[in-house]
């Protein structure tokens, strides 16, 4: 009896020496994020120039000398608002030469009147020659063209004499003065006299590149025209030169119709409001154009996607806790965010950490207690136009 225990101690201790315990393997563990669905903004960047919407100089129109300056340089002037007086009595002078020369002519003009009206009468009594009435009517037709000339000599005087009242033609901000007073101004000296700025709303240029064009034009977004069955509208934002965000934005109303052969890009012009003139006429800014809006955009971060020679890839998990590997069609990418354009559907759950160790139709464990993610969906797509403007000497 002792030796069939003894048999099958020994018997169990070989197979235990000779046969490994099988040891379940263990079960990957991911972090996962669902496809979220939203409307995305695709921006453009690009370099601009503040220009003013409204840039007048004040010009003497005659010569004179230079009198009176009335306005504060640097101040806001407004319409019509007198800026300059011109020396004025040659030009009164003038005037008042016309005004007598124009009664002289008029005085004329009765005589020859009252001249034809006693000669017609008796030319019809034959008391008077047809020379005679000739003449009576060309005497009266020449004082009548004298007239004519004289008031428009007149007015011509009086239109000098206005513009030795130098006005402001618009409401703006008046530089300062480009001349002294007692200087010759106008056709024989110096004829600038100021600048006025119009700058409670301001034009912003920049340029886009040809490629911008063709694919504003694939989105059906033309620029410089409203488009009233969209539900956005291609809005303009700056940066100012603290990087901060202009609290207006704009619209653009106008693209140069050609592409400028020198740089291989086209002018394109907003218009922002400026009602604190935060914005200077010649200042450099940053441009933010909204391009187009992508609806209902499928998205992922762009740590889940996996990039190779292939093509792009993510792990997708099924219901059953097992991976799936999808090839996916890519969109826009900027801020750790990627459109995903074609391969998944909302709300399905794609691999976001611990791809690296999963194969196709593996089982995986889910925790998502350390997954961190950026918060951020804005896509901004630069321009090639921005980096050669900005590597400019302005």
């Amino acid at each position: 009896m002792y030796t069939c225990v003894a048999l099958v101690f020994v018997a169990a201790a070989v197979w235990v020496l000779t046969h490994r315990r099988a040891v379940k393997p263990d079960v990957p563990v991911i972090a996962t994020v669902p496809v979220t669905q939203e409307d995305v903004n695709i921006y453009g960047e690009y370099v601009g120039r503040v220009r003013a919407q409204q840039f007048v100089e004040i010009r003497a129109r005659v010569e004179g000398f230079l009198e009176e300056m009335l306005f504060e340089e640097g101040t806001y002037v407004t319409k019509n608002q007198v800026l300059f007086v011109i020396n004025q009595e040659q030009y009164r002078a003038k005037a008042d030469k016309a005004r007598a020369q124009l009664k002289k002519d008029e005085a004329q003009e009765r005589k020859a009147e009252r001249d034809l009206e006693r000669i017609r009468p008796l030319y019809e009594q034959n008391a008077a020659s047809q020379l005679d009435l000739d003449n009576a009517v060309a005497a009266y037709e020449s004082a009548v063209a004298s007239v004519a000339m004289s008031e428009a000599d007149l007015f011509q005087a009086e239109q000098e004499l206005g513009y030795t009242i130098v006005r402001s033609p618009i409401s703006g901000n008046i530089s300062e003065r480009l001349v002294d007073l007692g200087t010759l101004v106008g056709t024989g000296g110096k004829s600038l006299l100021a600048t006025i700025v119009k700058s409670d709303t301001v034009l912003v240029d920049f340029s886009m590149t040809a490629l911008d064009y063709l694919k504003s034009k694939e989105r059906n977004v033309n620029l410089g025209q409203k488009d009233s069955t969209r539900s956005w509208q291609p809005y303009v934002t700056v940066t100012l030169a603290d990087n901060t965000v202009y609290p207006y934005r704009g619209l653009v109303d106008f693209a140069e119709p050609q592409v400028d052969p020198r740089t291989g890009t086209f002018s394109v012009r907003a218009e922002m409001p400026n009602p604190d003139r935060v914005l200077l006429p010649g200042q450099f800014t940053k441009v933010r154009l909204l391009l187009d809006v992508i609806e209902d955009a499928l998205m992922v971060p762009q740590k889940a996607v996996i990039i190779e020679k292939g093509g792009a890839y993510i792990y997708v998990v099924r219901r059953d806790s097992t991976v799936e590997r999808r090839f996916v069609e890519l969109g826009p990418e900027q801020d750790n965010y990627v459109v995903v354009e074609r391969g998944v559907a909302a709300g399905e759950q794609v691999v976001a950490e611990g791809y690296h160790k999963l194969t196709p139709g593996m089982r995986v464990r889910i925790d998502n207690s350390n997954l961190t993610l950026p918060s951020d969906s804005t896509f901004v797509r630069p321009s090639a136009a921005s980096d050669t403007l900005t590597n400019r000497n302005v």
